[in-house]
């Protein structure tokens, strides 16, 4: 894992933990490395879906085989449909989800859609402990993955509990959620201008019967699994003496489908990043990756705390 770090604090990467603290670097790098660690610790990328197929089972969550508009990744869920009890084990799945939907994105993008169900759904489908993890793993871990949240047709007794829910959300992830209901016009424009109708799932207001196959979904999650393994497999038997110099610059902050830093905060004239490479960091234990804004360079990764 320590030989996918370069890849982990590569320029876009850096770009959406900045974009997610409002270019503050001091508080960005803390992120950044918070989530190194966890992905040293929790090892993501190692999940694989006979891990945690059970929990698959119901259709809860699942990678949708269309796209919307933009290009962006789909991912279905359906807390109504919950099918186990073990918190561990519904986060570990919503992981190994989210890491499949991040290596399936397009080259040119970062980002995916979320359309949540509520098809089936009670008080009682899904704990406080577990959408507060939720919350905390997706703000934290996978910062600026998320360009749209849809709730599709929450049913009134949700209102009680999006109260309780949104202390748990940034400010930035709330005005990402967009609620869309089937017998409102309005709303359900949302849904003609994100997605093409004829990909769309009938469940969603669109003209696409095909419904979730579990047996179809595995064979497609073993063959990314096999992807996924060869991939870090590379990335690990890499051998590069020093990565180039990324920066993140105002053109990079306008590129980004929700780039631009907040009216109260500063864009910073240029960040540039220094990425030292795996090996590098190994013969140099000791050694920094730093953020430097307008010349003043400011630790990113002590190597150390990830001994």
């Amino acid at each position: 894992m320590v030989n996918m770090l370069p890849n982990l604090c590569s320029d876009a990467s850096v770009s959406r933990y900045l974009r997610a603290r409002n270019w503050n670097v001091e508080k960005a790098s803390k992120m950044l490395k918070e989530s190194l660690k966890w992905r040293l610790e929790y090892k993501p990328e190692t999940i694989r879906w006979d891990d945690v197929a059970h929990e698959a089972e119901t259709g809860k969550i699942y990678r949708a085989d269309y796209l919307d508009k933009n290009g962006r990744a789909v991912l279905v869920m359906r807390p109504g449909f919950q099918n186990t009890s073990s918190s561990k084990g519904q986060i570990r799945y919503l992981v190994y989800c989210m890491e499949n939907a991040i290596f399936n994105l397009a080259a040119n993008q970062e980002q995916m859609v979320w359309l949540i169900d509520f098809q089936g759904w009670t008080m009682g489908s899904v704990s406080i402990k577990v959408t507060r993890e939720t919350a905390h793993i997706l703000q934290d871990y996978y910062p600026e993955r998320l360009a749209l949240g849809i709730l599709y047709n929450p049913p009134r007794i949700f209102e009680s509990f999006w109260k309780v829910v949104r202390p748990f959300l940034e400010h930035k992830t709330y005005k990402k959620v967009k609620f869309v209901y089937s017998d409102n016009t309005e709303s359900q424009k949302i849904m003609t201008d994100l997605f093409e109708m004829d990909k769309l799932e009938s469940a969603f207001g669109g003209h696409n019967p095909a419904g979730f196959d579990l047996n179809k979904y595995a064979e497609k999650m073993k063959e990314d699994d096999q992807k996924m393994s060869a991939f870090v497999e590379s990335e690990q038997s890499h051998v590069s003496v020093l990565q180039p110099e990324f920066s993140v610059t105002e053109h990079q902050l306008e590129s980004s489908s929700d780039s631009s830093p907040s009216s109260d905060a500063e864009s910073p004239r240029r960040v540039d990043t220094k990425i030292l490479s795996a090996n590098e960091m190994k013969e140099q234990p000791n050694c920094k990756n730093t953020i430097a804004e307008s010349g003043v360079s400011r630790p990113l990764i002590h190597m150390n705390d990830f001994a």
